[in-house]
């Protein structure tokens, strides 16, 4: 949408929000797409476990077009890598049409892959250098990354972990001088969207009753049953871990509710201490209370847009 002076908003918060209902509807109101950056929506046939919740992206009989859903089948190791590559392939093709992107979803990671503007490139490690580099401290190491680079990204150097993987990289280029480190600066709105504690917490329960009347159990099962270890799916997370066991027969139903429910509600907490990370790092993320309607929260993100 022309006029406006960002690139983009991202729409963050944490699970069981309502990010995905504020994306799509402001989406559908600047005629623009969504680009999700969840971690496991990306493959197929794992839907309620993954809480991708496709009927929410049609308003008013209208679909809003979302990417970067279902692009992976089940058992793939998709990472953050292949993602940078995938969304700017995407984000390129918005721009491109003149479609607005509306970057949604709750992997920290992810975001911040996109929002900090740096290519993370796939280096392989270097043991040897690895060893010699471990041996030093950290005001060693950061001599050694200051000879390669002036030092923009100061979590490179928090500490010689860091550090030295920051050196890896450089050298890894050094090496290798075809790499292709350019990533597009995109001036992106950040809104998040939040509950109390206590209401997000009511929301989590509700929302994991819901989806476990809904099929999940069966979701798994159909996986496993297509040759899908177990050690394969507990690797996508909470629900197929807990569930896969429950399946397996090492939890009861209720064993498995209980612990699944506990483990969201941990997981939802550690997403709003990365959120809390990213704005002590200096990122300005706009927070919408969760009750606030709908249609106020998308005219609120339309007046930051355009103020």
């Amino acid at each position: 949408m022309k006029g406006l002076q960002y690139d983009m908003v991202t729409i963050l918060g944490p699970t069981a929000s309502g990010k995905t209902e504020v994306a799509v509807n402001l989406a559908y109101r600047l005629g623009g797409e969504i680009i999700s950056s969840d971690s496991r929506q990306v493959y197929r046939e794992m839907d309620l476990g993954t809480g991708k919740d496709i009927e929410e992206y049609r308003i008013n009989g209208s679909d809003v077009p979302y990417h970067l859903i279902d692009i992976a089948e089940p058992g793939y190791q998709y990472n953050v890598f292949e993602f940078q590559r995938d969304f700017l392939k995407v984000y390129d093709e918005l721009k491109e049409r003149e479609k607005f992107p509306v970057l949604c979803g709750g992997s920290g990671m992810y975001l911040e892959a996109i929002l900090k503007g740096y290519r993370l490139i796939q280096v392989p490690v270097n043991e040897q250098r690895r060893g010699e580099l471990q041996l030093l401290t950290l005001d060693e190491l950061v001599k050694i990354l200051k000879s390669y680079k002036s030092i923009n990204n100061t979590s490179d150097t928090e500490n010689r972990k860091r550090a030295i993987r920051a050196i890896e990289i450089e050298e890894f280029c050094k090496a290798n001088p075809s790499t292709d480190l350019s990533f597009p600066v995109i001036n992106s709105l950040i809104v998040g969207v939040k509950y109390d504690r206590d209401s997000r917490r009511r929301r989590i329960t509700a929302r994991l009753k819901q989806r476990l009347e809904n099929g999940m159990v069966e979701e798994v099962e159909r996986l496993l049953s297509k040759g899908l270890k177990p050690d394969d799916l507990i690797y996508y997370g909470l629900e197929y871990k807990y569930l896969t066991n429950y399946i397996q027969g090492e939890l009861t139903f209720d064993e498995m509710f209980e612990g699944l429910n506990i483990a969201i509600h941990q997981f939802a907490k550690r997403q709003m201490t990365w959120f809390r990370k990213m704005e002590r790092e200096g990122f300005k993320i706009r927070w919408l209370d969760g009750y606030m309607p709908i249609g106020e929260k998308t005219e609120k993100i339309l007046s930051w847009l355009n103020p």
